[in-house]
């Protein structure tokens, strides 16, 4: 069945593939920490268009439906198997004839959260770095996770990585990296890192000043979303490097790194500059890109 409109709770693309399976796996864990459905959706395309127009046979049509269908019904099946039985949530299918990105786009209107693989057939087949991923990321009205790969990291007590510059875009990121946190039971590990190359020509007692207010200007933006969050314990970690390194290193200690997707310098220069890419490029682990909901 479709999805009401203001309940598809957390959307996740599905074709059939293994990074798209995990990708239907984490989103239903993530529907059921927030007690949301879950709409599994596959977006039936036509063929590129040809000069002069050479219509496609209805077998074709008929064929990428079934697939897509296909596709719905095994996703839905790992989604229960991966929901624990005091946490189940309804789940919604979509099978819309759309370009795959538009179709995201418009039901990110009415969900908490988009969800996508990197790689795949179809739907997802130019990848979350490709066309269709990188346009939902960049236009989606709710936060977009991006999961890597064909397996998920267990990693159940590792913290949740937030890369923090004080822009507006990283208060967000911030926002949802304490819910994230907050609904697993585990730390943040908030991370601000220098941009600047030239920072690495300082003498070694100019960067500790500075290194000095950066401590105290981190926990100053920490600060509120501490006493709104008493539940998460925070490591602050400012480090003399590029923020993209540094993400990307510290993901190894992660099971989630959040990220802005707009702002000013530094980390504030996400999204789909080179400091994203090179993060959905390098991190193994989900990734959420931060995106103001269209209810906020």
């Amino acid at each position: 069945m479709s999805a009401p409109d203001q309940q598809r709770g957390i959307v996740v693309a599905v074709d059939g593939s293994p990074a798209s399976n995990a990708a239907a796996i984490w989103a239903a864990r993530e529907a059921g920490m927030r007690r949301v459905p879950l709409t599994v959706v596959h977006a039936v395309t036509t063929p590129t268009a040809t000069w002069p127009p050479v219509p496609y046979p209805e077998s074709l049509a008929i064929r990428l439906e079934d697939e897509g269908k296909k596709a719905i019904m095994h996703a839905i099946k790992l989604a229960e198997e991966a929901l624990p039985a005091d946490r189940r949530v309804a789940i919604h299918r979509e099978l819309v004839y759309s370009s795959p990105a538009l179709a995201l786009i418009k039901m990110s209107d009415d969900a908490e959260m988009v969800v996508v693989g990197t790689a795949g057939r179809g739907l997802l087949a130019r990848g979350v770095l490709g066309s269709v991923s990188a346009t939902v990321v960049r236009n989606a009205h709710c936060p977009v996770a991006v999961i890597h790969g064909d397996e998920l990291p267990d990693r159940p007590d590792a913290p949740v990585l937030v890369g923090i510059d004080g822009s507006p875009a990283s208060e967000l990121a911030t926002a949802v990296a304490f819910d994230e946190a907050s609904r697993r039971g585990v730390d943040v590990m908030a991370l601000h890192a220098w941009s600047d190359v030239a920072i690495t020509e300082l003498p070694e007692s100019d960067w500790t000043s500075l290194e000095e207010e950066a401590q105290r200007s981190l926990a100053e933006n920490l600060a509120g979303w501490q006493e709104r969050y008493p539940d998460v314990s925070v490591q602050r970690l400012v480090e003399r490097d590029e923020p993209a390194r540094q993400l990307t290193e510290k993901s190894e200690f992660a099971q989630l790194v959040v990220v802005g997707s707009h702002g000013r310098g530094g980390l504030g220069a996400l999204l789909l500059g080179s400091v994203s890419n090179a993060v959905l490029h390098s991190v193994r682990i989900p990734v959420i890109v931060a995106r103001p909901s269209t209810s906020s």
